[in-house]
Formats: structure tokens, sequence, C-alpha cells
């Protein structure tokens, strides 16, 4: 086979660009990888957060519901 010839470059050509597509998407799936790791570790953060937040909203619902003699002692008890 005579690497001069048309039929061996075309040849050639081909492997290089499957090669390269498939070290292209290689490099995409990694990167995706590391993202998702990246993007749990920030939902647990955020799931976090959520439960805080609901945890003071049901405290301000508590406070904004009772009477005014049960608002009285939950403000005190929050100063």
């Amino acid at each position: 086979m005579e690497i001069n010839s048309p039929f061996t470059m075309v040849v050639i050509i081909v492997l290089v660009c499957v090669g390269a597509g498939v070290i292209n998407n290689y490099l995409k799936v990694k990167s995706d990888r590391e993202d998702g790791a990246t993007n749990q570790a920030d939902l647990d953060k955020m799931r976090m957060e959520v439960e805080r937040l609901k945890d003071r909203v049901r405290v301000l619902e508590t406070i904004a519901t009772d009477k005014d003699q049960r608002l009285s002692e939950e403000i005190r008890k929050l100063a």
C-alpha cells in the first residue's frame, strides 16, 4: 500500500477525524461528570437552605397567627 495514493490519504484523513471526534466526546463526558459532582454539592446545599427557610417561615406563621399575648412572648424570646 502506497502512502502517496489518494485512497490511502482519504483513509488516513477519515481515521484522524473519527479519532478526534472520539477524543472530543470523551472530554465532554469527563467534563459533564465533574460538573455533575459540583452540581450535586450545590443541590445539597440548596436543599439545606430551603429546609432552614421553611423552619423560619413556620416560626413566622406561628407568630403571625397566635394571640397578642403569645406574640409578645415570642418577640421577647427572639430578642
